[in-house]
């Protein structure tokens, strides 16, 4: 058994160091020089593709949401589902370019918008370019909605007329009426 894992370990390391050789690869060292990540740069040059096309539908979503006359702000909380509490987002640091990512909470917006004289829609809009949740943001739909915190959750997605993007919307409730039920 010993001398089989060593082995492994051996083809692993090997692997490693042939990849981190490649120009396919790119390789990031700790500083005993252990490698630490491997990414193929294909995926890399996607992921950024992929965040900065996200971004775009963000703002767009935005826009669309401003342009029905509602009031929008980024939404700065989180849910702590193993403490049944709302918590501040946690900020993300990058390193490289020195920014702080503010606004990194669940859901990214919250739309307020007068709907009769005193009373408001508060609304979370999730924006999802496919329109799909994971399960942990299923979840944390649901206590939003059970606790009252948000009248409706909209999930914002992208659909495609020719080569127009148009928002479409799909309420949470209507959507995944099973977690509601739990």
């Amino acid at each position: 058994m010993a001398k089989e894992d060593a082995k492994k370990r051996q083809e692993k390391i090997l692997r490693d160091i042939r990849r981190a050789g490649s120009g396919e690869y790119e390789t990031s060292w700790d500083d005993g020089g252990v490698i630490l990540k491997q990414k193929k740069k294909v995926n890399v040059g996607r992921g950024k593709l992929a965040k900065a096309a996200g971004g775009r539908f963000e703002l767009k979503v935005r826009r669309d949401l401003e342009e029905k006359g509602r009031i929008v702000d980024k939404w700065s909380n989180n849910i702590d589902l193993e403490e049944n509490s709302i918590i501040p987002a946690k900020k993300k640091f990058n390193f490289f370019s020195k920014v702080m990512t503010i606004g990194t909470g669940f859901p990214d917006f919250i739309s307020i918008k007068e709907s009769h004289e005193g009373a408001y829609s508060i609304i979370g809009v999730e924006v999802k370019m496919n329109g799909k949740l994971s399960k942990i943001e299923k979840e944390k739909c649901a206590w939003y909605l059970k606790k009252r915190v948000f009248s409706e959750i909209w999930i914002a997605k992208k659909e495609l007329n020719g080569r127009r993007i148009i928002v479409k919307y799909d309420n949470f409730a209507e959507k995944y009426p099973k977690f509601l039920e739990q």
